[in-house]
């Protein structure tokens, strides 16, 4: 298990590169399992949970290699329609397997997820979209169990937004006889992209970006080459801690449409941004003005930058309230960051952040995958030297983040540890 150990008191300025999106990547590798031929995924990030995907996709008897950031799948050996609990525990998007493995194999025995540990996030829209599509589903010793003869087409509402269950009801519905009518489906761009890959493999998808998709569902897909869009969340990161470091930061290969929201609080907390097609620049030289969010679905806030955005508020000029509506219980980093002094209160699905207070550096536990950036983030403001153990929860959304972070002035170094 390793850790890192965070200097304080750093600048960030220059540029950073940033990779393509851990989760829209995950929502586009197992489009493998709906067509016997080989895919190239370009700009995949080499991540612990792409590796976790890959290893599950392996599992069933499907062929990976990764050159660099392209990613080649071939399923035409598959050989198992099992998603075991070994692989699946380690990633809530292992689900993401079911709806591909119903469609065009008619049966899926899929483990139900894990992931980060920030309250529950059950799989009923999943569930239910598939059984709307004509699966028969049972769970049975922590096991789903889907079987159709082939699916059909149906219209399905979800209940709530939901990425997961958007994407792998959309993936099942390209092979179902008929039309189906998803609405209120997620509109983040990590859906559309998967729906744009769709519709290159041959699937008939109208609405894409919008919160309705209609599906004309076709007999055969096939296999293709797409580019994975930029990590919106991996430079929703950089660009707040080059704020929060008073730093210079650029940010190459990045969508800015993306991150309208982060940049608009930006702006707001006294940043001053600009931006390109693909690239934003953040200057920052004193401390931010307080800045309230609330998280909400695309094109809202993201829950995934909330965390780093209450790092942030620990030095704004008074206090600023942090409202998660999408997972209120996902404020596991504020006793860590209380352990380097911050001063914030926890309230029913919301934190308060007072800032101004002088952080000391001390060794914090990471909680969750973002829990972790934000950590690191804070230790880069505080006072002497912050170590951040568990880091392994980072690695499985941000490629060598101390290389990166580390090229642009940040002093991060990875060690060993024997913690158990």
């Amino acid at each position: 298990m390793d850790k890192f150990i965070v200097d304080g008191g750093i600048r960030l300025e220059g540029s950073i590169t940033v990779s393509g999106a851990k989760n829209a990547s995950l929502a586009l590798m197992p489009t493998c399992l709906l067509t016997p031929d080989a895919f190239r995924l370009l700009n995949t990030p080499d991540n612990r949970d792409v590796l976790t995907f890959r290893r599950l996709l392996e599992s069933m008897g499907i062929t990976s290699a990764m050159d660099g950031h392209e990613l080649t799948l071939d399923s035409s050996a598959i050989n198992s329609h099992t998603a075991p609990y070994e692989h699946v525990k380690k990633m809530r998007a292992s689900i993401y397997v079911l709806g591909p493995l119903v469609a065009r194999y008619g049966k899926a025995h899929v483990s139900l997820p894990g992931g980060c540990n920030f309250g529950p996030r059950p799989v009923d829209l999943h569930l239910k979209g598939l059984e709307r599509l004509g699966a028969t589903i049972t769970i049975e010793g922590g096991y789903i169990n889907a079987t159709a003869e082939r699916l059909h087409g149906a219209h399905f509402h979800f209940d709530v937004s939901s990425v997961g269950a958007t994407v792998n009801v959309m993936m099942a519905a390209t092979l179902a006889k008929g039309e189906t009518l998803l609405t209120n489906a997620a509109t983040e761009p990590e859906v559309a992209s998967l729906a744009s890959m769709l519709v290159e493999m041959g699937a008939i998808i109208d609405g894409i970006g919008t919160t309705t998709l209609r599906i004309q569902g076709v007999d055969a897909l096939h296999g293709v080459t797409t580019t994975t869009i930029p990590d919106r969340i991996e430079a929703g990161t950089f660009l707040i801690a080059g704020a929060m470091t008073k730093g210079d930061l650029t940010l190459e290969n990045v969508e800015p449409l993306h991150l309208s929201a982060e940049l608009q609080a930006l702006q707001d907390a006294g940043c001053t941004i600009d931006t390109t097609a693909n690239s934003i620049r953040v200057r920052m030289d004193a401390n931010p003005e307080p800045v309230d969010i609330t998280t909400t679905p695309y094109p809202g806030f993201p829950t995934d930058t909330q965390a780093q955005w209450a790092a942030f508020m620990l030095q704004a000029k008074g206090a600023a309230r942090v409202r998660d509506t999408i997972y209120p219980t996902r404020f596991g980093y504020v006793p860590e960051l209380q352990r380097l002094g911050a001063d914030i209160e926890t309230g029913e699905g919301y934190c308060v952040v007072k800032g101004g207070t002088r952080l000391t550096g001390a060794t914090v536990m990471s909680s969750d995958l973002r829990a972790s950036a934000s950590l690191v983030m804070a230790g880069m403001i505080a006072d002497g030297q912050t170590e951040v153990l568990r880091v392994y929860h980072i690695d499985r959304g941000y490629e060598s983040i101390e290389h990166k972070l580390n090229a642009v002035g940040a002093r991060i170094r990875r060690e060993s540890t024997q913690e158990f």
